[in-house]
């Protein structure tokens, strides 16, 4: 190793006592040759140890020796040979007598050592599977600097003959110094055996070198490729194991159960003494022990466990980043004094403006670091809660499910858990500001004096300021927030029944209530942007403020206090992280208080019921013939643990292979006692047993939004022959022959595409091809039409159906199947009311007889189907409601439908073979660059005149900040008068001048930017709801709701905040940088030079930037719309879930749909650190030439000039980055813009409104109605689904929907009538009381569709509602669906009374209810099969006739 050529001795060395320049003391060579001797052995002995640690316990497999670890071995071999030879030789001499400096021994000893060290380090890491050593990358950085000054010391001095041995050994350490470095930036192969599997797609990462990963250049591949094509799933890495949910949730779930555990078992003793200690109080107390200790406590130490090494790592890289942050200022107060020193050798001006780039570009490296670690940390954090949220799911009693509606759950992935992680970037932000602070103080006081404290002063002045705009905005943004969930409410229930509104022809009432609430939100909205611009404004100009009152307190107060550049140019520098202190702290102050929000949720969340394990004994294996297969025993069951007993004493034995019917009245217990086999509710006492596996079918059917095959097989192996049967028994045949994919028919979410009946039928068939042992069937046959009751029964219910020898339990209002039953069971106020065979029930008289009796009498449930909808019959007729109510029944007065009819309303997927075999419900998904129409659109919204005249203030304000700065460089280079300057009064009113110009124009502009943002989403969003509000009924059969809503909701507000603020801060960034290029360019024109390729290679970053990152974000966005629906649909089929045993199933289908949005995420977080780190690099290569050329330029340049431009170079580091990252955001929003006029082009209804009409009085007038020869089908490409029908109704011849708002709303929609006449008409259909006793009365707010009401009440509010509009011709579309049979015989007397002079149209199937029209119409095949009175038509015996038989009218 080479020593140094002189020894650091003399008494000039360190004087501290003769006032010399710091860059005398700091910028010697003995100094810098001091330290590059001892700063890297104490970096290697410092790290080494904890490094060697580290690998030691995560070790990735063995490396074999390659060519590159046997060259790294030689080198180091040579280096310690080296290092011998300069001891040695040091030890020689002293022994001949030749006296040796102690630096002479000492320092070769010392690096001896340390190489060892380096060389075992090598080692180790090739056993370990290090394929890239940044520690040791480091450290060979570190041994370049001692070599490098030798060598160059020795070289000026020269004196190679009088010594050459330390000559040579100099050169030779610089040269294997260099080449170890070179050897360090390469990687190795990957391990021999490696510990995890190898990956189709593996991630770049592991194979990447030490600077690639420090640079993020191993994403650079796929950020190419995303520029030159479009990215798509197979282009996406594979997820690695420590990142997959698997590995991630089963972590957190231990730590979860471990420490919930804990705070269980403390909790009670705990609630106990405080319960001795404090007598009445403890129940308080234990509520709140449980509460904070018992939810919070026990997964904020899960996570912390979890994941702290990550987010400490994280946060040691930020400390680290943060002392090379406030190593600039001192290396610029350096810089700018060796400007101001003429004597001063230029070789130290290259040095600092070296030193300020590797600061500036060692904080970007360590800040990049900290933020892949947290940004990798979120993503994992998202991970584990969401898998944790979704076995949750699996898990939740039905009480729980009960209390936490699916929107709720939903949002918890969403929106909580987003919110949670997104948080762990601003902890640090809850103490680090306050040391920022604290040093900038320090340095402040150092340059200033006790001018200082002024700074500190106005910046605490201007916290109150900003705190209480905050607090105001916030105050406006939640009434913002009201008013647009107001709308959204309104708008979402407008198009989920805009078939009502339509008919009823009050489209315009509700346009005019949807722009009253948005004008509303608009208003609170503006007034919130305002707030904002000011806020914005004062943390702008904050640090002018501060710069001001300091500079004229240090200037015009203090004697002797003259201005100069270090003083102007570093005081900005630091003023400029002191604003970042205060801009950061409130805002992380901020984020976490919203994410402990929703961390309580999200932990109050994890802490409800769950279904409890040992309320049912269940064994897999199947009963033989004769033995028990269910087993209840003075069983009673309640559907929460706080919630009364909802079954009592049920005792109750089913033999292996009976077929059990449970009937009862409504209310009665029957879906309960199926719960309760199932362990769905909680076990008060007795017990519960089945053997053998179980399958279920619920009352409300449940099917996947996947292929009809995939709902069917559900998991198991798919068997052909065997589905075949499936499907034929479940009459599902014709459903699946009429689609061209067949059985890979795509379901939509929630059914959409299928009908009730047609849903109920899948999800039987799923039960009946899981060949199970028990079947639980909770009333399948209430969707289906008659006959093909009758077909499914006996195909697969029935003692001959496929079921034939399993154990079914039947719950049925269809009471003729009884007789084929074995056993009956009659439950009356969740009690058996009696059991038996159907012949002894009926010997008996009882409870069943009596069930019966109320049936067979008119008007109530008889021993007909369920009237919820219908299916396909045996022909392939689809009968019963589609995803639109009243869509399948345009004109039947029969409780059958026509097969043509049917054939034409399978649904989008079942009868559009264009639809057929993708999935419904899809939006459109836009790829590429986002085209130049796209913003001219949304640039004519705002208004080109705004978006001139917007530009035009930009454009002053940054004129402003230019001619403020050089003001300053002027102020700084006026000469000093004993120890003043003279034009000081002057220098500071223009300066502060110029600065209130600044914010006045920076007000003005983004106000401006602002408020054309909201004209213009005003705009879209009327011609939006215009478009929408004008399209046919049938734009609404084939466009998804989730569709629509998505463009009121999502887009809407994207247009109404992202896209103003966007294009705000692009302006901002863009012209900041603009005016950095230019003070750059005027100072030091030489830098032009390579200011021309740093610009092309921004340009060339932010096409590949802006390309890949907008389709990584609409992937990520796709896959979590998946996770998201897949959580939603589990909630809601949960217990057929657990029925089916099928939770490892669903778990692992959750996990790949994560795995698959995280596959898509990864790459975007890298992608992100990828363009900051490299558009940062650029900008510290702009501070470095704004450096080199002042150097070189030395001569004709004044310190302030020079001050204004390094100053300037050095804020533009982060506007890069941020100016990229606003045109991408901008970019992806505008996409709104696009998706908002999708429908402006769609078909649209004649006016509503003929002015040719204008001057007729009201129609009509007597409600006669005729149809000649009428056709109608339901889309042009569909065949007629009604044809050549003609009749005629002769006037006076003889649905539940309430809107968010008032009941006086929903009565009156148009304000037509006194509250009188509304009082009446509540009178007349008997809800007069019940409405009085709401509070509010009329006035009482009803919720999204009036959940809080029953079908019944509903109903009878629509049937009022109808009293009032006294109209000549009423439909009825199966208004008695699902009322009980006193609300029926309500109605009818309504019907009898109020209406008999109208003309009303009853649809209906239920038969029994249309036996008292005058006149019924049969309809088949699309045309008027049979007409006539009831009587006439059962007398011709006919379809009708049959129809009756069926339904066991006849």
């Amino acid at each position: 190793m080479a020593a140094p050529g002189e020894p650091c001795e003399g008494p000039g060395v360190w004087n501290q006592t003769e006032p010399m320049p710091a860059t005398a003391h700091l910028l010697s060579l003995c100094f810098l040759k001091t330290a590059g001797v001892w700063v890297p052995p104490l970096y290697l002995w410092v790290i080494g140890p904890i490094y060697l640690l580290y690998i030691h316990h995560h070790g990735k497999g063995y490396l074999r020796m390659s060519p590159l670890f046997k060259a790294k071995m030689v080198l180091g071999f040579a280096l310690i040979i080296l290092c011998t030879s300069s001891v040695s030789v040091a030890l020689w001499r002293i022994q001949q007598g030749t006296p040796q400096a102690s630096e002479f021994l000492i320092h070769p000893t010392v690096w001896l050592t340390t190489m060892s060290f380096a060389v075992f380090l090598i080692h180790a890491e090739r056993k370990q599977g290090v394929r890239a050593s940044g520690v040791l990358f480091g450290y060979w950085l570190f041994c370049f600097l001692q070599p490098a000054t030798s060598a160059a010391q020795q070289a000026l001095q020269g004196g190679f003959q009088s010594d050459p041995f330390y000559h040579l050994t100099a050169y030779l350490c610089l040269s294997l110094v260099v080449a170890q470095f070179v050897l360090f930036c390469c990687t190795d192969r990957p391990p021999f055996f490696p510990k995890d599997p190898q990956q189709s797609n593996p991630c770049p990462e592991a194979g990447a070198s030490f600077p690639s990963k420090a640079m993020f250049w191993w994403v650079s591949g796929l950020v190419w490729r995303g520029y030159r094509t479009s990215l798509g799933p197979k282009d996406l890495w594979s997820l690695g194991r420590e990142n997959s949910s698997a590995e991630l949730v089963s972590q957190l779930e231990r730590e979860w159960t471990k420490n919930r555990s804990v705070a269980q078992r403390t909790t009670k003793p705990t609630a106990d003494k405080r319960r001795g200690s404090r007598g009445m109080e403890a129940p308080e107390t234990e509520a709140f022990v449980r509460q904070e200790e018992s939810k919070r406590g026990p997964l904020l130490r899960a996570i912390w466990r979890m994941f702290r090494s990550t987010f400490l790592l994280g946060t040691l890289s930020l400390i680290i980043s943060d002392v090379f942050r406030f190593t600039v200022p001192k290396l610029l107060s350096l810089f700018l004094e060796f400007i101001g020193d003429p004597k001063a050798p230029s070789w130290q001006g290259y040095l600092l403006a070296v030193l300020m780039f590797l600061s500036a570009l060692l904080q970007t490296l360590f800040e990049q670091q900290h933020m892949y670690r947290l940004k990798l940390l979120q993503m994992r954090l998202q991970t584990a809660i969401t898998g944790l949220v979704y076995r949750k799911v699996l898990a939740l009693s039905s009480g729980s499910r009960k209390a936490s509606a699916v929107g709720d759950v939903v949002n918890l992935v969403s929106v909580d858990v987003q919110r949670l992680s997104e948080s762990i970037i601003y902890l640090n932000g809850l103490w680090l500001p306050l040391f920022w602070i604290g040093i900038c103080f320090v340095y402040l006081w150092q340059l200033l004096g006790p001018s200082a404290l002024i700074a500190i002063v106005v910046f605490l002045s201007l916290l109150p300021v900003n705190f209480l705009l905050t607090k105001k905005r916030n105050r406006h943004q939640e009434e913002q927030m009201r008013q647009k969930d107001s709308r959204a409410r309104l708008t979402s229930c407008i198009l989920r029944n805009v078939r009502m509104v339509k008919s009823h022809a009050w489209e315009g009432a509700f346009l005019d209530r949807i722009m009253r609430i948005r004008g509303q939100e608009l208003h609170a909205l503006k007034t919130s942007s305002l707030l904002f611009s000011v806020s914005l404004v004062s943390f702008q100009v904050s640090t002018f403020l501060v710069a001001l009152v300091v500079f004229a307190v240090h200037t015009l107060v203090a004697k002797d206090n003259a201005m100069d550049a270090e003083k102007a140019f570093v005081t900005l520098t630091v003023l400029n992280i002191l604003n970042k202190a205060q801009a950061f702290l409130p805002f992380s102050i901020h984020s976490v208080v919203q994410a402990r929000v929703s961390f309580d949720r999200l932990a109050a969340f994890l802490c409800l019921e769950e279904v409890d394990p040992g309320a049912m004994d269940s064994c897999f294996s199947k009963c033989s013939a004769g033995e028990n297969c269910i087993s209840v025993r003075e069983g009673t069951f309640a559907w929460s643990r706080e919630s009364p007993a909802c079954l009592r004493r049920i005792n109750l034995t089913v033999p292996q292979g009976c077929l059990l019917a449970v009937v009862g009245p409504v209310g009665a217990g029957k879906s309960s006692l199926l719960s309760a086999l199932l362990g769905e509710l909680s076990k008060e006492e007795g017990s519960v047993s089945i053997k053998g596996p179980v399958a279920y079918v619920p009352q409300e059917a449940w099917v996947q939004n996947t292929s009809l095959v995939e709902n069917v097989c559900f998991g198991q192996e798919l068997d052909p022959l065997w589905l075949d049967r499936v499907l034929e028994a479940c009459a599902l045949w014709p459903d699946v022959g009429s689609s061209p994919a067949g059985v890979h028919t795509q379901i939509g979410e929630q059914g959409m595409n299928l009908s009730g009946g047609q849903k109920q039928r899948l999800s039987l068939a799923r039960a009946v091809y899981r060949k199970a042992a028990v079947y639980l069937l909770d009333d399948p046959l209430a969707a289906l039409d008659a006959h093909v009751t009758q077909h499914v029964f006996n195909q697969v219910i029935g003692p001959h159906g496929l079921l034939q020898g399993t154990t079914r339990i039947l719950v049925t209002h269809t009471l003729h199947v009884l007789p084929q039953a074995d056993w009956i069971v009659v439950l009356e106020d969740g009690t058996i009311a009696e059991m038996g065979s159907y012949q002894q029930l009926l010997r008996g008289k009882g409870a069943l007889v009596g069930l019966l009796d109320r049936a067979s009498q008119p008007g109530e449930r008889g021993g007909e189907a369920a009237p919820t909808g219908g299916t396909k019959d045996l022909r392939g007729s689809a009968g019963g409601r589609g995803p639109t109510s009243g869509q399948e029944r345009p004109m039947m007065l029969v409780p059958e439908k026509d097969s043509t009819t049917s054939e034409a309303q399978k649904g989008v997927l079942l009868d559009d073979p264009e639809g057929a075999g993708r999935p419904t419900g899809q939006d459109s998904v836009q790829y590429g660059r986002v085209q130049a129409a796209v913003y001219l659109t949304y640039l004519r919204a705002v208004g080109i005149p705004l978006c001139l005249y917007a530009l035009f203030l930009f454009l002053c304000q940054q004129v402003a900040s230019f001619c403020r700065g050089y003001w300053l460089s002027l102020w700084a280079d006026d000469p000093t008068v004993d120890g003043r300057q003279m034009q000081a009064a002057m220098r500071g009113w223009v300066f502060g001048l110029l600065g209130c110009l600044q914010a006045i124009g920076l007000f003005a502009s983004m106000a401006t930017v602002l408020l054309g943002g909201i004209r213009a989403s005003s705009m879209l969003f009327r011609q939006l709801l215009w478009d929408v509000a004008q399209s046919p009924i049938g734009f609404f059969e084939q466009t998804p709701i989730g569709n629509l809503l998505n463009r009121f909701s999502k887009e809407t507000d994207i247009v109404d905040v992202d896209i103003p603020d966007k294009l705000r801060s692009l302006l901002i960034y863009a012209l900041g940088l603009l005016e950095v290029s230019l003070v750059v360019t005027v100072v030091t024109p030489l830098a032009v030079v390579a200011l021309l390729p740093l610009l092309l290679l921004y340009a060339g970053f932010q096409s590949l930037y802006v390309a890949s990152s907008c389709q990584l974000k609409r992937l990520e966005s796709a896959r979590h719309s998946f996770v998201c629906s897949h959580v939603a649909e589990t909630f809601q089929g949960s217990a057929v879930v657990r029925a089916f045993r099928a939770q490892d199933l669903f778990v692992a289908q959750n996990d790949a749909y994560v795995d698959e949005r995280q596959r898509a995420s990864f790459p975007r977080l890298v992608a992100d650190r990828w363009l900051a780190a490299n558009l940062e690099l650029l900008g510290n290569g702009l501070v470095f030439v704004a450096a080199v050329c002042a150097v070189q330029s030395k001569a004709h340049l004044s310190a302030g000039l020079v001050g204004f431009s390094v100053s300037a170079a050095l804020q533009v580091t982060q506007t890069l980055q941020w100016a990229v990252r606003s045109w991408t955001d901008l970019e992806s929003s505008i996409v709104s813009v696009e998706r908002m006029k999708d429908y402006a082009w769609t078909p649209k209804e004649a006016p509503w409104r003929l002015p040719t009409c204008a001057a007729r009085p009201p129609w009509p007038h007597r409600g006669q109605i005729e149809f000649r020869d009428f056709g109608l089908r339901y889309r042009p490409e569909l065949p007629l689904a009604v044809r050549g029908v003609s009749f005629r109704i002769h006037a006076g011849e003889k649905d539940p929907i309430l809107f968010p708002g008032s009941l006086r709303m929903n009565l009156d929609m148009l304000h037509e009538h006194t509250d009188e006449a509304i009082w009446a008409a509540l009178e007349t259909v008997q809800l007069r009381a019940l409405v009085a006793s709401l509070p509010g009365q009329l006035h009482y707010e009803c919720a999204s569709q009036g959940d809080e009401l029953s079908v019944g009440q509903k109903q009878l509010l629509c049937l009022a509602r109808a009293l009032l509009r006294k109209t000549q011709i009423l439909i009825l579309d199966e208004a008695t669906a699902a009322v009980d049979p006193g609300t029926e015989l309500q109605m009818q007397a309504a019907l009898g009374s109020w209406f008999a002079q109208c003309t009303v149209l009853l649809i209906a199937h239920r038969l029994r209810s249309v036996m008292d029209c005058a006149r019924v119409l049969v309809m088949d095949k699309g045309q008027v099969a049979e007409s006539g009175s009831p009587a006439q038509l059962l007398a011709q015996k006919g379809l009708f006739y049959r129809l009756a038989q069926e339904s066991g009218l006849v």
